[in-house]
């Protein structure tokens, strides 16, 4: 099976426990208690309903399914079949945190946002982003390997160094959510939108300048402006222009941008959706189904809260082998107490080549 590739947060918190509290003289009954002490930590993984946040995904040359994922040195889990999933190492292990993200982003300390991967030039490259809540002093860092199998010998992550990066003051945009589509990489989050910028032959060095192809405002930010995000107690607000996690893919003479709306990382509370618009330039404009542009506002509504779903967010698009198009991302389940849970849909196009959610 030939590799799959896209032309294209959140992890829980650690464990912790809680234990009781005994004076001496009940030493005995401590005892009797310590192998049933209640324990509070996060969910067991689920090998049919996964947790997942920003979900990408390829095949392997082993035949598997392979997502990534935000986590502490980026997720991984694999499936036969995309139904029945199970955990593999993570990209990075703690003690392998890239030293010039943790440098070059104050408070990142391996928590990993919204990886994309791509096969290309005979390995596949992971671009991932570092970042913090709130900020946009952010980095996406590019990590190669020949192989996603992990029992291969030649299966080993090298990390390849930074490949954008965004400063407080200085860019009007967030360095965050990368994803790669030809040898142009777009990306972005609030401030001034989403971004795509052309990369050199070697798939890590920017030319040109950036592009902005997605607000949620319908006028360029200035860096003045920014940043917009206000940091609360328990909230982090992006005015009227929340929007991130652009992934595009092709088909046919068009490409498709998508982009997340509202907010993520909710719970109940969150608000995420997702619209898009196409185009036949890679660079835009991208259009909605009513002619308006995604750089000045625009956007087609593809998903969103509904009765079931909370939010539903940050996605990635692929043709599968069986020839369909299908829809993944991460939906905050109302079944499952408002956790994140990996979300796969197949798309439907029209004959004039929109497309809507399969039931």
């Amino acid at each position: 099976m030939q590799p799959l590739y896209g032309c294209a947060y959140h992890s829980y918190p650690p464990s912790h426990m809680t234990r009781n509290t005994f004076l001496l003289l009940l030493a005995a009954v401590l005892l009797l208690s310590c192998s049933n002490e209640k324990r509070t930590s996060r969910p067991e993984f689920d090998p049919t309903y996964p947790d997942v946040h920003d979900p990408v995904l390829a095949i392997g040359e082993d035949g598997r399914y392979y997502i990534f994922s935000t986590g502490v040195g980026v997720g991984v889990m694999s499936s036969a079949d995309l139904k029945t999933w199970s955990q593999e190492p993570s990209v990075f292990d703690r003690e392998a945190i890239p030293q010039w993200a943790k440098d070059t982003v104050p408070g990142y300390w391996g928590h990993t946002w919204a990886p994309d991967i791509s096969y290309r030039n005979g390995q596949w490259h992971l671009y991932y982003s570092c970042s913090t809540f709130g900020k946009n002093g952010s980095a996406i860092g590019l990590a190669v390997n020949k192989t996603l199998d992990p029992k291969s010998p030649d299966f080993r992550w090298r990390d390849q160094g930074p490949v954008v990066v965004s400063h407080k003051g200085v860019t009007n945009w967030n360095a965050i959510d990368p994803n790669l589509c030809e040898d142009y990489l777009v990306w972005g989050s609030f401030w001034d939108g989403i971004q795509i910028q052309q990369l050199d032959a070697d798939l890590r060095t920017p030319l040109g300048e950036p592009i902005t192809v997605a607000r949620r405002i319908n006028r360029h930010r200035e860096i003045s402006e920014v940043p917009i995000t206000v940091e609360g107690k328990d909230t982090i607000e992006a005015g009227d222009n929340a929007i991130e996690a652009p992934f595009i893919f092709k088909r046919g003479d068009w490409y498709y941008l998508l982009v997340s709306h509202d907010y993520c990382c909710r719970g109940k509370n969150s608000t995420y959706k997702v619209a898009y618009g196409r185009s036949q330039s890679i660079t835009g404009p991208y259009l909605d189904r009513d002619g308006k542009d995604l750089a000045y506002g625009g956007g087609t509504l593809l998903v969103g809260p509904d009765e079931r779903y909370y939010g539903v967010g940050h996605c990635s698009v692929y043709q599968l082998p069986d020839g369909n198009w299908y829809y993944i991302s991460h939906a905050y389940d109302s079944e499952f107490g408002a956790r994140a849970k990996l979300f796969i849909r197949a798309l439907q196009f029209s004959p004039d080549d929109w497309f809507t959610l399969a039931e």
